[in-house]
């Protein structure tokens, strides 16, 4: 009695709507010496290609012997359009920002070393301008100022 039944898988759209992709007969032969024991067949079935985004939906099987129906719970597909990439740009931002930061922070050090060292004499230096205003004035006719460092 439950060896010839039928597997017939569709799939229900997001407005409800059923439409099958395929059945199939079986008839299922039992050994001899396995009557009246229960038995488990796996059946697998791909539906490929899913053509567009309007494939989406719960995909079921169901299998019907003469007074009996059984159906699976059901698979939920998503189908996406082609060329779809999950965008998530974290890390690289994050990685950008460190590295633009890390040079602007290097160079701005840079820079004020330089500077630094352009505008601030060095400690002789003011003693070769006083020897300089020293030799330069006459030293008979005007008295000398005090120099003060």
């Amino acid at each position: 009695k439950y060896t010839k039944f039928s597997i017939c898988y569709y799939w229900i759209n997001s407005l409800d709507q059923k439409t099958s992709i395929y059945s199939r007969l079986e008839n299922v032969a039992i050994p001899s010496g396995e009557e009246n024991k229960t038995a488990a067949l796996s059946y697998d079935y791909r539906i490929m290609p899913l053509e567009n985004t309007s494939s989406t939906g719960t995909y079921y099987c169901k299998v019907k012997w003469n007074d009996i129906q059984k159906m699976g719970k059901g698979v939920f597909v998503l189908v996406r359009d082609t060329g779809y990439i999950n965008a998530s740009y974290g890390w690289e931002i994050l990685v950008t920002l460190t590295v633009l930061l890390s040079v602007l922070s290097i160079t701005t050090t840079a820079l004020l070393l330089w500077k630094r060292k352009v505008l601030c004499p060095r400690r002789n230096h003011p003693n070769i301008l006083r020897q300089e205003v020293e030799t330069q004035l006459p030293s008979a006719s005007l008295p000398q100022p005090p120099v003060y460092d």
